[in-house]
């Protein structure tokens, strides 16, 4: 894996908090199959600073981290209280027209490490809506009510429109062949898919700080832009 510049990361900064656009592939915490980890690197760049929440090793975008234990409290208490207005955009299968659509289902952690939908689960809340509808799939916004693991890809899972690439909770491998027209595989090549991941991007932030507002929005990074650059070009 290339260095990564955790300055080149950085969206927001104050004297209480960071808020940085994580890459893809790279875990919040410590994971013993790869050296590098978003809270070592923020260590490095200030001395004890936390991860105020998670984001999958997979989903880019925007992380909190807190640079005092005073900060990491105040912050989770507005996490408790649900004062942290978090956006994700996801590309989802399927043509889906949703205006403030709400998915209200209870979610539990199985054993096999997989997020399920079960009625003695912790409640659990999502609004979403359509940004974009392209030939097959769509560019979706994702307003978490809760912070449930796995939430988002679960929630949608259950309404017919798992995230791309998502297999874990039922989506297909995305394959440029499946949208352009005459696409062939280079001679001895085999396809890979257009994107190496499932395509969730957390977008935004917004809560207030030990000192002022903190409003952040994340670029999407280079994989997400050609997925959806090329759902563009072939609808």
């Amino acid at each position: 894996m290339a260095k990564i510049n955790f300055h080149t990361l950085i969206i927001f900064e104050d004297q209480d908090y960071l808020v940085i656009n994580k890459p893809p592939m790279i875990s919040s915490l410590e994971d013993r199959n790869s050296p590098i980890n978003i809270q070592k690197l923020a260590d490095q760049y200030h001395p004890g600073a936390i991860l105020c929440h998670r984001l999958d090793k997979e989903t880019s975008g925007c992380l909190l981290i807190a640079k005092s234990e005073e900060a990491y409290r105040a912050a989770s208490i507005a996490f408790e209280k649900r004062k942290v207005h978090k956006v994700y955009h996801a590309v989802v299968e399927g043509l889906q027209e949703w205006k403030a659509k709400v998915i209200d289902e209870p979610l539990q952690i199985m054993s096999n490490g997989k997020v399920a939908i079960n009625f003695r689960g912790k409640h659990s809340k999502t609004t979403v809506n359509s940004l974009q509808l392209y030939k097959r799939h769509s560019l979706i916004e994702c307003i978490p009510e809760t912070g449930r693991m796995h939430q988002i890809r679960v929630h949608l899972a259950k309404v017919g429109a798992p995230i791309v690439n998502d297999e874990l909770y039922g989506a297909q491998l995305f394959y440029l062949s499946q949208i352009k027209k005459n696409y062939k595989v280079a001679k001895y090549e085999e396809e890979r898919p257009l994107i190496s991941r499932f395509a969730l991007h957390a977008h935004s932030i917004r809560l207030q700080g030990l000192n002022q507002e903190i409003i952040a929005k994340a670029a999407y990074p280079k994989d997400m832009r050609v997925l959806i650059k090329q759902l563009e070009a072939n609808t």
